[in-house]
């Protein structure tokens, strides 16, 4: 496929693209916004298009992956440093209401449950409910990744079944 083709191709998908914008970010700017950078991203990694494949679902996961990283990002710029005399870094939402004790009394439970589990599942869940990644938790526990899935796939299964009444 030529430039030109490509170019023009891009462009007749424009109308599809700012509606798929418009449903990701529900704002106008914000979605015009996504649309320039997907065209840009999609004009400059043109070589990385191959040939007659389908250039409609390569353009919308540029933007679907593009909303996401920019998600993200805006998520870690809403770190706040606190400047205590140990500098830790908190994230805190805005709206911060007391501890109920219902919450309480549902945390401790579910704590007690993941302490009763074996700990070939209790570990790779707990490090993940820590933040891990799969990928981590496998190298970590000298795991493969599959075993890894499905011991949390499973914990999960276990506490559910255990926690019917907080369902």
């Amino acid at each position: 496929m030529t430039a030109i083709e490509f170019n023009h191709q891009l462009i007749s998908l424009e109308t599809k693209l700012s509606r798929f914008a418009m449903s990701l970010t529900s704002n106008r700017e914000a979605a015009q916004d996504l649309l320039q950078e997907t065209y840009l991203k999609a004009l400059s990694h043109r070589d990385k298009f191959v040939g007659y494949t389908n250039l409609k679902a390569w353009a919308f996961t540029i933007m679907k992956n593009t909303f996401i990283n920019n998600y993200r990002k805006q998520q870690k710029q809403n770190t706040h440093n606190d400047t205590t005399s140990n500098l830790f870094f908190l994230n805190l939402s805005k709206e911060i209401s007391p501890a109920r004790p219902d919450n309480e009394m549902t945390t401790k439970e579910i704590l007690k449950q993941i302490e009763n589990l074996p700990d070939e599942f209790k570990n790779p869940f707990n490090m993940f409910l820590s933040g891990y990644k799969y990928k981590e938790i496998a190298d970590e526990l000298e795991l493969k990744i599959g075993t890894v899935k499905s011991r949390i796939f499973f914990t999960r299964k276990k506490l559910m079944e255990s926690l019917k009444d907080f369902q």
